[in-house]
């Protein structure tokens, strides 16, 4: 598929592609040009729509040209594929974990805006990210990061209608559980998987699903999916760099249940997600009333 996909998009002196491993929602391969070079190529085997991979394009671009971030150069963005130049696996050192805590918290920093949300729609996975403009973050993050995916599915088969009333409930308290933040440019799908090293190893990001939104959504992807050890010291500097405060820890369950809810929508195989969401909405389940029958029981 991919090799008749670049064929078809004008990469005619491809001679052949050889699978990559890592990602969940498409289909990606290194294609092998006649001159001996290498592009990184993704498709999807029934585009979720026709702007999908345009978008991503866009997201890389942005975050480069705003954030300052490392992140490949696009050769072609069409509704049937995307082509980028080639990344390196990231190094298993401290110090590249340490330059990409500089480098998030200047992004994080650097882009602050007065509306959470994007002038597009983009895509998480197979999924469509929402990005209307709201002004207020609480707002912005229930309506478009938590309760849109109620309607899912796969989502509606996994969560009982105690876990859909705890997740509206939280969503009601949101301010009283989280801090107001500033809006600022985020990847928005900043999993492990998702930060590998460009030729000179600087950390570079791929697959974004950039929006206007908390800083910490990043940082709760990281912190959820497994960092390696040599990361440890990368949650500490950035925390530091962008003045965190020493409760951040505590949230990051919360900021994560949106990425927990696009998993469970689009994978058979949700991996403990729908176990995370549950312990996440424990404290936000009405304790069954007691009929007063019973209170006067349990007062004898």
């Amino acid at each position: 598929m991919l090799l008749k996909r670049l064929h078809a998009a004008g990469f005619t002196d491809v001679v052949s592609v050889e699978p990559a491993t890592g990602g969940l929602a498409a289909t990606a391969g290194f294609a092998r040009r006649a001159d001996g070079t290498s592009v990184f190529v993704k498709a999807f085997a029934e585009p979720p729509s026709d702007d999908a991979f345009v978008a991503e394009a866009e997201g890389l671009a942005t975050l480069r040209t705003l954030g300052g971030v490392v992140t490949p150069e696009v050769l072609a963005a069409t509704r049937d594929l995307l082509v980028l130049t080639v990344l390196r696996p990231r190094s298993t050192s401290e110090a590249f974990w340490e330059q990409l805590a500089h480098a998030l918290a200047r992004l994080h920093t650097s882009t602050t805006h007065s509306r959470f949300g994007w002038h597009r729609d983009n895509w998480l996975g197979r999924r469509r990210q929402v990005n209307t403009w709201e002004d207020d973050g609480f707002e912005f993050f229930a309506r478009h990061r938590l309760l849109r995916w109620l309607d899912e599915p796969r989502v509606q088969a996994t969560l009982d209608a105690a876990d859909r009333s705890a997740l509206e409930r939280l969503c009601a308290v949101l301010p009283e559980v989280l801090p107001e933040r500033p809006a600022c440019l985020t990847h928005g799908d900043l999993w492990t998987q998702n930060v590998l090293a460009a030729p000179d190893g600087q950390p570079a990001l791929i697959d974004p699903a950039i929006s206007y939104m908390w800083a910490e959504v990043d940082l709760a992807h990281l912190w959820t999916t497994s960092p390696p050890r040599e990361a440890e010291g990368f949650f500490h500097l950035y925390a530091e760099l962008t003045s965190l405060g020493p409760d951040w820890r505590e949230r990051m369950p919360i900021l994560q249940l949106r990425q927990h809810l696009a998993v469970i929508a689009q994978f058979e195989d949700d991996w403990g997600a729908a176990d995370q969401v549950r312990a996440t909405l424990a404290p936000f389940r009405r304790r069954p009333t007691q009929s007063r029958a019973n209170r006067a029981r349990a007062k004898e």
